[in-house]
């Protein structure tokens, strides 16, 4: 003991003549930054996105860490531990135990040639407690092979070698630590943070070569939960090995404890590196330039008024048209005079509405007389003409080769809510498309099976009648998983709203997953409106109406939407049962900047509980979206059941930043602890926001970018 104290204090007076390269950050087996079971101070890079499993006698832990800044990690943990015995005064056998768990870990200081890195990190604050422990950590880097690290814990960080706790010379409260049991957890015991008994604990890394690394740690944790009759913990000195195998891929191996030999598996990426680099987008179209093209590269005959033409519009169309097909955009709407055009564009192509309309623009060069000097591209989503820019084709034509010449467009640009009725062209509509597609649908956390899926195929289809409606639906025929074999019930005292989902899964096959009529509306320039009816998810059928006010140059939109629905028989097919609510939420938007988002929706959930639901995600840029929410009802905690609370994890992983081809589609994935009845809301497609925001001006400054791309 009096060794490692000699070394945490060496690493905390250390100086270093020159600035050192700092060693990479590995994951500990709890899946945050970390030794082997203990944690050290470093972080990984900003946006590092890791999943862990490690497995050692009788404990396996699964974890999703993200780095959401520069200095705080957020992890989520579910384990699996075989010979559990509740609590140290539990007697008797253990019994194996499912267990979610959330980790916070906050880089105070980072490492510099002079000081150590300083973190302080919460294991478990919002589970069972099981992990529950806190600690203060420093680590610090000697050449650039060695790091050094020393720590201070509480709770399950105190249970060897433990001394009174320093944190009593500011109050007796600190001395005693409340004796923590295993309840439905979810909620966040700040009674006991930092409380009792303290530990120190620390390690050193070896980095032997750019890929394999050797640790050596000294553990504080006793593990007093975990029945000794399957793990035998014989010494607090643990050893490990890491491969580093590909890039993001890192293999372990730990002997443990004195008597247990462990695994460690972790793959992780950072959304902002794709692994195809900028995309494997096709050429952008040529900027036809007046000065240099000729009259027949530009339609043009010299001596005709060719916009009181009627043929010589139908040319311009016809050519405008084609350019933008030819380039993955679609023409809505088209209306031309001697010096300007207002052109309508829909973009199922492309991520960044601002490559969308950089591309447009280049189409247009070449698509229109030279006398027009004016371009207003306008975004339109599901009819609505949600954004314009106005470009001057000098601009376009002088800027193109400019250093920094997408920010000097820009500039230049006039962006704005787009006024104006829509002209869609004679054309346009009705339209239909549709397709098979597979389909995966997971499920998490049963007890019985912690892993379940099922996959198959859909149909999905669209048909648009006239502009602003859309008729959609969805019909799913699995084709083999094992999601109907989940036989656990709730016990739930809430209406079954969500907690039934079982039995959906089990009778639901084929399922009619969606079948709506939706009517998208404008009532005011900066106002959308949205109406749907029919069958709007899985498990409810009614109608849904929408208002969101969003102007185009403000990060902060409000909407607020009512619903009437009826609950779904569990066949997913056209019955109804008897249970019928009328729902709603007001909800904020805001932009926060530098990539994160926040929003709050308040209002009534679907088992007539009234609260907010308050989300906060990082954005990136290529689609990539990473979130947590967390919904607070009038519902107890007690009633509400195993969790205390409805939360979980968001993510949004888009399908171009994995193929490299220019496309729209996402995966979205929610990760919840526990599927409660309390503050379920409502499943609806095409939400406002949600539909409109990429084409704001936020967005587009955002993405600006990849005008010229």
């Amino acid at each position: 003991m009096r060794r490692l104290a000699l070394a945490f204090g060496a690493i905390c007076c250390a100086s270093v003549a020159s600035a050192q390269q700092p060693m990479g950050v590995g994951y500990n087996t709890y899946g945050f930054p970390g030794l082997i079971d203990m944690p050290t101070a470093g972080v990984p890079e900003d946006g590092d996105l890791a999943f862990t499993t490690s497995w050692f006698q009788n404990n396996l832990r699964n974890t999703l860490t993200f780095q959401i800044t520069r200095r705080l990690s957020g992890s989520f943990r579910y384990s699996i531990i075989d010979g559990f015995k509740g609590n140290q005064a539990a007697p008797g056998p253990g019994s194996e135990l499912f267990d979610r768990s959330f980790t916070l870990h906050y880089q105070l200081l980072d490492e510099t040639a002079r000081r150590p890195a300083m973190a302080v990190g919460i294991n478990d604050f919002l589970g069972t407690g099981i992990y529950g422990g806190e600690y203060v950590v420093m680590s610090k880097t000697f050449g650039s092979r060695f790091r050094f690290t020393g720590g201070m814990g509480w709770g399950r960080y105190a249970g060897v070698g433990s001394f009174k706790n320093p944190l009593s010379v500011f109050s007796d409260r600190f001395l005693t630590r409340p004796v923590g049991t295993t309840g439905p957890g979810g909620q966040v015991e700040f009674n006991e943070l930092f409380r009792g008994p303290a530990a120190l604990f620390g390690g050193v890394e070896y980095q032997a070569t750019d890929r394999l690394r050797f640790t050596l740690e000294y553990s504080s944790d006793a593990y007093p939960f975990e029945s000794p009759s399957s793990f035998d913990r014989r010494s607090p000195v643990n050893v490990g090995v890491s491969y580093q195998w590909r890039p993001g891929t890192t293999v372990e191996a730990h002997y443990l404890y004195g008597s247990e030999l462990g695994i460690q598996l972790t793959f992780a990426l950072n959304p902002k590196y794709p692994p195809r680099g900028d995309g494997a987008d096709t050429a952008p179209p040529a900027v036809v330039n007046r000065a240099t093209a000729s009259a027949e590269q530009l339609g043009w005959r010299p001596g005709l008024d060719w916009a009181t033409s009627a043929q010589e519009v139908a040319g311009v169309e016809a050519r405008v048209r084609a350019g933008l097909e030819q380039t993955g955009l679609g023409l809505h709407g088209l209306s031309l005079t001697a010096t300007g055009a207002r052109v309508e564009v829909e973009n199922e192509t492309y991520r960044q509405q601002a490559q969308a309309v950089g591309r447009a623009a280049r189409v247009l060069t070449a698509a229109l007389p030279p006398s027009v000097e004016t371009f207003t591209i306008v975004v339109i989503k599901n009819g609505l003409a949600t954004t314009q820019v106005t470009l001057r084709r000098s601009d376009i034509e002088t800027l193109e080769f400019e250093f920094d010449n997408s920010w000097s467009v820009y500039a230049r640009a006039g962006i704005s809510s787009a006024d104006g009725a829509v002209m869609p062209l004679s054309d346009r509509y009705p339209r239909y498309s549709g397709g098979f597609e597979p389909y995966i649908s997971p499920s998490f956390f049963d007890p019985d099976n912690p892993v379940r899926a099922d996959f198959g195929v859909q149909y999905q289809a669209r048909f648009e009648p006239a502009q602003g409606w859309v008729v959609q639906g969805i019909v799913r025929k699995r084709l083999f998983g094992n999601l109907a074999d989940a036989t656990r019930r709730s016990d739930s005292v809430l209406p079954r709203v969500r907690s039934d989902f079982s039995l959906y899964d089990a009778e639901g096959d084929p399922a009619l997953m969606e079948l709506t009529v939706n009517r998208f509306f404008k009532p005011g320039r900066d106002v959308y409106g949205r109406f749907s009816a029919g069958y709007l998810e899985r498990m409810f059928a009614g109608v849904s109406g929408e208002l969101l006010w969003q102007r185009s140059d403000s990060d902060f939109a409000l909407g607020v939407e009512l619903n009437y629905v009826q609950q779904r028989d569990f066949d997913t097919r056209f019955g109804l049962r008897d249970y019928k609510i009328a729902t709603g939420h007001v909800s904020a938007y805001y932009d926060i900047g530098n990539g994160f988002f926040g929003q709050v929706d308040a209002g009534r959930y679907l088992a007539g509980d009234w609260g907010a639901t308050l989300t906060l995600e990082r954005r990136f840029q290529n689609g990539w979206r990473v979130g947590a929410f967390a919904t607070f009802t009038d519902v107890s905690s007690a009633d509400f059941g195993e969790g205390s609370f409805d939360k979980g994890i968001l993510l949004t992983i888009p399908i171009d930043w994995v193929s490299g081809q220019p496309g729209r589609d996402n995966v979205n994935v929610t990760i919840r602890p526990t599927t409660r009845d309390g503050g379920a809301r409502l499943g609806v497609s095409n939400r406002l926001y949600e539909m409109i925001n990429d084409s704001q001006g936020t967005e587009l400054k955002d993405g600006w970018g990849r005008f010229w791309r």
